[in-house]
């Protein structure tokens, strides 16, 4: 069975760092993208960033652009999620998704091309 398990959420200021990572199993990190979304209460699930573990190419949200890393280790089947600056803005439940590569990058933000996910991790950055 495909799984993917989100961990390293919790409770940061705002200006601190937290990093995400989705441990996966039931296949390997070969073939596909991998995806990490949002969403916040009200708000619909928003793509936050998203890498193709085939050649390591990678894709951000403008709202995280210079604050958030995306990583890979394909030995250990695990996906990164390095967030710096959290902003008040940036409080949600994470989720990581994988996706087919095809029509990376031009769809990678679609969340209806993502077909495993995760249970998520909240991230709540407050004062």
């Amino acid at each position: 069975q495909v799984q993917l398990v989100e961990s390293g959420g919790g409770l940061v200021q705002p200006g601190g760092s937290l990093r995400l990572s989705c441990a996966t199993s039931g296949f390997t990190l070969h073939y596909y993208g991998l995806g990490w979304f949002r969403q916040a209460p009200g708000r619909g699930r928003e793509g936050v960033s998203c890498i193709n573990v085939v050649d390591g190419s990678t894709y951000y949200a403008d709202s995280v652009k210079g604050r958030f890393t995306i990583s890979r280790d394909t030995a250990n089947n695990t996906v990164y999620l390095q967030m710096n600056s959290l902003k008040p803005e940036d409080t949600a439940v994470y989720y990581c998704a994988t996706r087919p590569i095809l029509e990376l990058p031009r769809l990678w933000s679609d969340n209806t091309k993502y077909d495993f996910w995760g249970q998520g991790t909240q991230v709540t950055v407050s004062s």
